[in-house]
This record gives C-alpha cells, sequence and structure tokens, in this order.
C-alpha cells in the first residue's frame, strides 16, 4: 500500500507548539500517529506541491520551503520575506511555478516566483488592496483571506472580507503583470472569506464565513473579450438545512478527491456537514450536519481513501477523527483525539515511491 504523512499546522508564540507536526497515516483505520515536531514559527497555513517534493509553510513575515523526503521527513531549503505582515493563507498553481500569498493583517497579495527544485524565489508581483467595508469586527478595511488561481491560469483571484468582494486580476506570470479586471461585488456584510474551484475548471464555491453561505458560481471566459464571466446559480447555508446561531462561523472546505463530495467546518456550533456535489450542474445537495467533538475547526482533511476525515480543532488543541458513512450519512469516530497545541491546518501526503 502506498505510504502517506500528514503534516499539521500550529501557532508557536504561546511555546508549546514548535510549528509543524508531522504524523504517520494508517488510511485503512483513518488515523494518524505522531513522529516528530519541526520549528517553524506560527505556522498558519500549509500546502504542498502539485508534485509532492516540496511542503511551503507561512512563517512570521514570510513563507518557507522545506524538501518532502522519501520517509516523510522534511528539511528545509529556503526562505523568503513577503515585504508585509505575516501571511494568512498559501496557494500553488498546478504546474508549480508560483506561489500565492494572502495577507489577512494588510490586505496585501504577494505573488512568489518557485524554482524548479522547489525553493522560493523573488517577488513577481504585490498589490496591496484599498477601500473600506462593512463589517465592525475586521476595522472596515482590507484583509486578505484567500488567493488562488483559476484552474486555467489565465486569472487570479483574491477574497476579501475586509472590502466586500473578490478581486479578480489577470496574470499568467510576467513579472508586473498583475492588473485588476473585475471583482465578485457581494451584498454587504457577507464576508467572502474563502473559495475553490472544481477540478473541471467549470463553477466556483466561495464560503462566506460571517454569514455561513456558500454561492457556487458558473465560470467562463467569454470568447470575444477573453474576460472571466461568473454567473451564480446556487446559494446553500454551510450549516445545511440548519439556521445557524448568531455566533457560528464557517470556517473551512475540504473536497473529496473525485469532487464528489464537500465537507465544510462551522465554528460555534462545531460541527461538519457535507455536501454531495453534481458533477454536470455543480450544484450542493447537504447530506448531513453532525459535531466534531471539538471546538472551532479551522480545518478538515479528507483521507486519501475518501472514507475518513480529520478535523483540526483549533481552540480544543486536538484532531478528531472520523469513518464517513455515504450510505447512512453518518459520521462515526473511529479513534481517539490526539492533542495539538493551537492546530491550524493539515495536509496528507503521499510518500516515497
Amino acid at each position: 500500500m502506498k505510504k502517506y504523512v500528514a503534516y499539521v499546522g500550529s501557532y508557536s508564540y504561546t511555546g508549546k507548539a514548535k510549528g509543524i507536526t508531522l504524523f504517520d497515516v494508517d488510511v485503512a483505520r483513518g488515523s494518524f500517529k505522531k513522529r516528530v515536531e519541526i520549528e517553524v514559527d506560527n505556522s498558519s497555513d500549509i500546502i504542498t506541491s502539485f508534485s509532492g517534493k516540496t511542503l511551503y509553510s507561512v512563517e512570521d513575515y514570510g513563507v518557507v520551503a522545506f524538501r518532502i523526503l522519501d520517509n516523510g521527513a522534511i528539511t528545509r531549503i529556503s526562505t523568503r520575506k513577503v515585504n508585509g505582515m505575516r501571511p494568512h493563507h498559501l496557494a500553488i498553481d498546478r504546474y508549480d511555478r508560483f506561489l500565492y500569498v494572502s495577507g489577512y493583517h494588510d490586505g496585501k497579495l504577494t505573488i512568489l516566483k518557485l524554482r524548479e527544485d522547489g525553493s522560493i524565489g523573488p517577488i513577481v508581483d504585490e498589490v496591496y488592496h484599498k477601500g473600506l467595508g462593512s463589517i465592525a469586527e475586521r476595522g472596515s478595511r482590507a484583509h486578505i483571506t484567500c488567493s488562488k488561481p483559476t484552474q486555467d491560469c489565465k486569472f487570479v483571484m483574491a477574497a476579501d472580507p475586509g472590502i466586500d468582494q473578490v478581486s479578480i486580476y489577470r496574470f499568467t506570470g510576467k513579472e508586473g503583470e498583475l492588473r485588476l479586471l473585475d471583482a465578485i461585488r457581494v451584498e454587504r456584510g457577507r464576508s467572502p472569506y474563502a473559495f475553490t474551484f472544481s477540478k473541471d475548471n467549470r463553477f466556483l464555491y466561495l464560503m462566506y464565513d460571517m454569514t455561513n453561505m456558500i454561492d457556487v458560481f458558473r465560470y467562463t471566459v467569454s470568447e470575444d473579450r477573453g474576460m472571466p464571466e461568473f454567473e451564480k446559480i446556487q446559494s446553500v447555508l454551510t450549516t445545511g438545512d440548519n439556521r445557524p446561531g448568531l455566533l457560528n462561523a464557517a470556517t473551512c472546505m475540504a473536497f473529496t478527491a473525485d469532487d464528489a463530495h464537500i465537507f465544510v467546518g462551522n465554528a460555534g456550533d462545531n460541527t461538519v456537514t457535507m455536501f454531495r456535489r453534481d458533477a454536470e450542474t455543480g450544484l450542493l445537495h447537504a447530506e448531513f450536519n453532525l459535531p466534531i467533538s471539538g471546538e472551532y475547526p479551522k480545518d478538515i482533511a479528507v483521507f486519501p481513501d475518501g472514507k475518513h476525515i480529520v478535523s483540526v480543532n483549533h481552540e480544543s488543541g486536538a484532531l478528531s477523527f472520523f469513518r464517513v458513512d455515504y450510505e447512512k450519512k453518518l459520521l462515526i469516530m473511529n479513534t481517539n483525539e490526539i492533542p495539538v497545541d493551537q492546530p491550524n491546518c493539515c495536509v496528507i501526503v503521499p510518500v516515497g515511491n
């Protein structure tokens, strides 16, 4: 059987966590076994290259790259500052050419060149969002929480809950090319927080954290002008059919490998909702909304078999593990939780030959 490891990023400023925790993964059982901790200053997000050879992590005021060895161990190969405050979110294009860095604290989008060996090169382009929003809790100013390229790599998009929009930029890789083309402007106070595209590049799923919603858009590029076009076709509650409470916030989305299901985490009521996704229409259908036995599910990772998930519970400081019963529409806790201080994110990666 193929071997997998998991990397979990944590805040380290309290001194209880080092930054990244490496786990061996038991896919059949749906569980982790802790191996070692690696020092990284406040790993708020981590991501792997599409080649599976490099791990990238947020580090205070910048990003760090690690080479993934055959046994899953990682060795630091480069670091790079982003000329701004500590980043919030990382993304990478499917050709492993660029690293997209979202700045929550300063509203800055930074694009970094990636070298063939996976190390981080210089800044290719950067832009600060400006403007006033409608959410007092976020200071009514720009905060970029998610940025990534479209699957066709023709455009870069950046979600900003501080100014109530998702900015759309033209960027295909040339230095200094980043140029604002358009934006998805949402209702005031909706708080667009994170998004992802279907693998076939036909649909965009935009999650609003403070209003517990997901909007589904059909994505096309106009033939005459070559401009991106988004048509909203559905809105659903991230809590399924349950009306969320006032203190709820949607936190994360995780797709199964076949794009057939999406798991969404909800803080406040501390639940996960599973949606079935129609591949042809792109529409979502809620299958269940169930508790995750922890507090603040900041991230969810789906196991490679698609039969298990792990909930990264930030406030309660633990990972909880579940088997997914798709037929009965249930989550079944299948092993003991594992304590991890202030965990933020998790990726599961194949290693070895």
